[in-house]
C-alpha cells in the first residue's frame, strides 16, 4: 500500500502529477562515507523505506528510534508524462533538515530547513530511460543550532519531549510543466474596500503572453479578465462590491470567510501564447477575510470574535510528525470542532499543506507556529529568519491563518528578558512578519516575556489539583482583571520582557489546563501537568478550570492544552490514538456555553 497519493498542494493544482510517495531504497552513513564512495553514482543501499515517513516511525517500516544523524534514499523513476521541451521539477513538501539532492549521478540541488518546501529542476540531468534520484539527509541529533521543536535529542521519548523525525516526511511528487508557466501566486483581501488583489508571478520569458483569471463562486461566475503580459509578474483586483458580491464594506451577504461560514473562492488561472494557446492552468482558491486587533478584542472581518484554540501538535502514533492519511488530518479538525473549538494553535512544526486545505474548506481558524531553535546565535538567528521566510512564502493564501508565532516560552531566547540583542531577534521576527505579510497578527513570544506583540498571548498551569485549594483560588483571583493578570504571572518569567509593558493588546491564555487522564494504563512514564483519575474527575476539573476562564471579563480567547495525548503527555482531550477520553457533547457544552451567554448579551 503506497500511503499519501492525494495532491500534495492543494492551493496551486494542475491537472496532472506524478506521486513519488511509496518504497524507495535507504539506508543509513553513520560512518559518513556516501560522499567519498560517491553512494550518489552507484551504491547498493541496504534498506528500503516508506517515504515520506520518517525512519523514527511504524509506517516508514523501520521503526529505529536511534541516532542516525546521516541517510540516504534511492528512487528510480519512469517519467510518465513527454517531457521534451519541458521542465521536470521534483518537489519536496519537506526534508529534516540539510537535504542534497541528486539526479542520475549529479549534483542537481540543496536545501536547508526541516519545515519548509523545495523544489529541483531536473531537466539538465535527464537521460534515456529510467531516471535516478539519489538524497541525502543530514540532521545531526546534538546539534543545538537547528530547529527542532518538540523532538528529543535522547533515545527514549519523555516529558514534553518527542521521537524525532529525520529526513523525508513530507510528500514528494513530479510535474512536468512547460519552460514558460505559472511560478505562484498570491491573493490579498482588501476587506474594507470590498476588492481581492490578485498577483501571479510567472516563469520564463512571457512577454507578449496573455494571463487569464476566472473567479466562481459555488459554480456561479463572478469575474473573468484576461490581459496581456509586460513583465515577469501580473497584477489584477476583482472589485466584489462593483461585482454585486459584497453589497457594503461592512455587511456582505455572508460569503466573507469565518469559522461558522467558510466560503472561499475558486480561481482558475491560465498562461496563453500569443495565438491563445494555454501554455499553463493552475486551480486556486482564496477566502475573503480581515483580520485586527482593537479595544483589546481580536476582530474577524470587523467583528469582535473569540478565540476558542485547542493546542494541536499534529503527532501520530504511526506516522509521528506525518499524518497517516489526509482523512486523519480532516479528523482532527472535525474533532476539534465537535467539541467547540473554533481553531488551533498548531504547536511547534508548520502543519502539512493539506490540514491547512482542510482548515480553509471546514472552517477553523490557525495559529501557525514552526520548530523552535534550542540555543541563541548568529546562525540560529539567519536559520530561523529563513525557515519563516519559506513559510510565509507557502502559506500566504490560506485564510485560516490568522496569527505568526515566531517564538515560543523564550526558547532560543533564553535571556530575552534583558538582553536587548535577543528582544532585538524577538522584534525582528515581528516586523519581519508583518512587513511580508500585512494580512496576519503577529505574537512575539508566546507565553511570557513579550517585547512588541499584536497579542498578550500568557501561559498558565497554575489551576491547582481541585477545587477550593490556595493554588485554585490563586487562579481564579488571577483572571479577574488585566492588572492581576500581567502584573501576577504565575510562575517566575514576568508577562513583558525589560522595557516593554501592557500596551492594551488583546490578552488570550494561550496555553492552559493540561489536564493528564491516562485511559489506556499502558504508559508508564504518562505525564500530565495536572492529573485526573476517573472520567468524572476529568470533566468536572475541566469545567472547573474552563469556568474561570471562560468568565474573565479580561480574555479574548483561549487556547487548551490539548487536543490529543502525545507519546508519554497524557494531557489530550482524546489519546493518542484518537479516542475520546469522556463524553464529547460534555466537552463541547462547556465550551460553547459562553459563547451562548456572550451573544445574547451582546445581542
Amino acid at each position: 500500500m503506497i500511503y499519501r497519493t492525494e495532491y500534495p498542494r492543494p492551493d496551486f493544482v494542475r491537472d496532472s502529477f506524478q506521486c513519488l510517495n511509496g518504497t524507495w531504497k535507504f539506508s543509513f552513513d553513520d560512518r559518513d562515507v556516501g560522499i567519498d564512495e560517491k553512494w550518489y553514482r552507484a551504491n547498493s543501499f541496504s534498506g528500503t523505506i516508506e517515504v515520506p515517513f520518517a525512519y523514527q516511525s511504524e509506517l516508514s517500516g523501520i521503526a529505529d528510534t536511534g541516532a542516525h544523524d546521516i541517510l540516504w534514499y534511492e528512487k528510480e523513476v519512469i517519467i510518465e508524462e513527454e517531457c521534451e521541451g519541458k521542465d521536470v521539477l521534483l518537489h519536496f513538501g519537506a526534508v529534516d533538515y540539510i537535504c542534497d539532492v541528486y539526479v542520475n549521478g549529479e549534483f542537481a540541488g540543496h536545501h536547508e530547513g526541516g519545515d519548509s518546501p523545495f523544489t529541483i529542476c531536473m531537466t539538465p540531468y535527464l537521460r534515456e530511460g529510467s531516471q535516478k534520484i539519489v538524497v541525502r539527509v543530514y540532521d545531526p541529533y546534538k546539534d543545538e543550532t537547528i530547529p527542532r521543536g518538540k523532538q528529543f535529542w535522547e533515545k527514549e521519548s519523555k516529558g514534553i519531549w518527542y521521537t524525532p523525525t529525520s529526513g523525508i516526511w513530507q510528500s514528494v511528487w513530479i510535474e512536468v510543466v512547460e519552460k514558460r508557466r505559472i511560478e505562484s501566486v498570491k491573493f490579498l483581501s482588501r476587506f474594507d474596500e470590498g476588492r481581492e488583489d490578485i498577483r501571479v508571478f510567472l516563469h520564463g520569458n512571457c512577454m507578449n503572453c496573455h494571463v487569464g483569471v476566472k473567479i466562481d463562486f459555488q459554480g456561479t461566475e463572478i469575474l473573468e479578465m484576461r490581459s496581456k503580459c509586460n513583465s515577469s509578474e501580473f497584477s489584477a483586483s476583482a472589485d466584489l462590491i462593483q461585482n454585486h458580491i459584497m453589497r457594503t464594506n461592512f455587511h456582505n451577504d455572508g460569503l466573507s470567510w469565518t469559522p461558522e461560514s467558510p466560503n472561499l473562492f475558486d480561481v482558475e488561472l491560465t498562461l496563453e501564447d500569443k495565438d491563445g494557446k494555454v501554455i499553463d492552468k493552475v486551480i486556486s482558491y482564496f477566502g475573503f477575510r480581515k483580520v485586527h486587533t482593537e479595544n483589546g478584542m481580536i476582530y474577524l472581518n470587523n467583528k469582535p470574535y473569540y478565540q476558542r484554540l485547542v493546542l494541536d501538535q499534529g503527532y501520530w502514533p504511526e506516522g509521528l510528525l506525518t499524518a497517516p492519511s489526509d482523512e486523519a488530518l480532516k479528523f482532527d479538525i472535525e474533532a476539534a470542532k465537535k467539541i467547540g473549538f473554533n481553531g488551533c494553535r498548531k504547536h511547534q512544526k508548520a502543519e502539512d499543506p493539506r490540514f491547512l486545505y482542510w482548515a480553509d474548506k471546514l472552517g477553523y481558524l490557525v495559529w501557525g507556529e514552526c520548530a523552535s531553535v534550542p540555543t541563541f546565535g548568529e546562525k540560529q538567528v539567519n536559520r530561523e529568519l529563513a525557515l519563516w521566510t519559506e513559510i510565509v512564502e507557502r502559506d500566504f493564501n490560506h485564510p485560516s491563518i490568522i496569527c505568526w508565532v515566531p517564538l515560543n516560552e523564550s526558547w532560543g531566547t533564553p535571556q530575552i528578558h534583558g538582553s536587548r540583542q535577543q528582544q532585538h531577534y524577538s522584534q525582528m521576527l515581528y516586523h519581519y512578519l508583518h512587513s511580508v505579510d500585512p494580512t496576519r497578527l503577529v505574537i512575539s513570544n508566546d507565553g511570557w516575556e513579550m517585547t512588541e506583540t499584536d497579542i498578550c498571548a500568557i501561559h498558565n498551569y497554575a489551576h491547582g489539583e481541585k477545587a477550593g485549594s490556595k493554588k485554585a483560588q490563586k487562579f481564579e483571583e488571577m483572571f479577574a482583571s488585566r492588572k492581576e493578570l500581567i502584573d501576577r504571572p504565575s510562575g517566575v518569567w514576568d508577562i513583558y520582557a525589560k522595557g516593554f509593558y501592557d500596551q492594551g493588546a488583546p490578552i488570550v491564555l494561550s496555553e492552559f489546563g493540561g489536564i493528564g487522564f491516562d485511559i489506556t494504563h499502558k504508559e508508564s512514564k504518562a505525564w500530565g501537568y495536572t492529573s485526573a483519575a476517573s472520567e468524572e474527575q476529568f470533566v468536572g476539573d475541566y469545567k472547573r478550570v474552563l469556568d474561570v476562564v471562560l468568565g474573565s471579563p479580561v480574555l479574548a480567547g483561549f487556547c487548551y492544552t490539548q487536543l490529543t495525548d502525545v507519546e508519554q503527555e497524557v494531557n489530550g482531550i482524546m489519546t493518542y490514538d484518537r479516542k475520546w477520553k469522556c463524553d464529547p457533547e460534555c466537552i463541547c457544552e462547556i465550551n460553547m456555553q459562553y459563547r451562548r451567554e456572550r451573544v445574547q448579551n451582546e445581542d
